[in-house]
């Protein structure tokens, strides 16, 4: 799937993000996303220390409006199980996020394809794939991998 230039900023930027998780977020991996609408970021977040937000809960903390049309950059698939914080991917579908671009999947088996399955279900566009190899490149080995 051929991506744009803008798609790839967005990708890049909640990387960018990710990195300011560590490593206040370890075991946690460190996570950026960004909350993008009409090609602007409205809302950006990252991995706080366990127990807080992850970047997806941050970033919609930080956003008041409406979600129509509110697209999410994820550099790792959203969670889909309830640990001590509640499930990114349900919370994604709760406020009526329609569109989700994740760089790559957790290959953590409690979540493994898991968060992408609960947000296609609800009928959530979902991408895969973008800036992948920069993304691993950084979150590889901090990656839960069982």
């Amino acid at each position: 799937m051929d991506h744009d230039f803008q798609e790839q900023a967005f990708m890049i930027r909640a990387l960018l993000l990710s990195h300011q998780s560590l490593p206040d977020c370890r075991p946690n991996p460190p996570v950026g996303c960004v909350l993008v609408k009409n090609g602007e970021i409205m809302s950006e977040g990252f991995t706080q220390p366990p127990g807080q937000y992850h970047a997806e809960a941050m970033a919609l903390a930080n956003y008041h409006g409406s979600f129509t049309d509110v697209t999410a950059y994820v550099t790792l698939e959203p969670c889909s199980f309830v640990g001590r914080t509640p499930s990114c991917a349900h919370t994604f579908v709760e406020l009526g996020i329609k569109k989700v671009v994740v760089a790559t999947l957790d290959p953590d088996s409690r979540n493994s394809g898991k968060g992408i399955a609960i947000l296609k279900e609800a009928g959530v566009e979902v991408e895969v794939g973008l800036c992948e190899n920069e993304v691993l490149d950084f979150i590889e080995p901090y990656l839960i991998k069982n």
